[in-house]
């Protein structure tokens, strides 16, 4: 099963994330299929970039989203 999720990035106590296309059995940080875009929470607006065209591509091949990332496909304006 292929899932749209997180990876985290950054130092300790100061997390920066990649959105990522992975199979679902690797590891959160492990192997994935494609980087679709990333989310900083530590600025002061939260900065999110996902691929719009690429997110769908995925979502319509039968991806699926994780719950925080399906927050933030909502946030941009991807999904409803």
């Amino acid at each position: 099963m292929v899932k749209i999720r997180l990876r985290r990035m950054g130092a300790k106590k100061a997390p920066f994330y990649r959105v990522v296309v992975s199979d679902s059995r690797s590891p959160r940080d492990g192997r994935f299929i494609e980087e679709i875009g990333y989310y900083n929470p530590m600025t002061a607006p939260q900065e999110i970039k996902i691929d719009a065209e690429k997110a769908k591509k995925w979502i319509a091949n039968g991806a699926q989203p994780t719950e925080t990332v399906k927050v933030l496909l909502k946030k941009t304006g991807i999904t409803e």
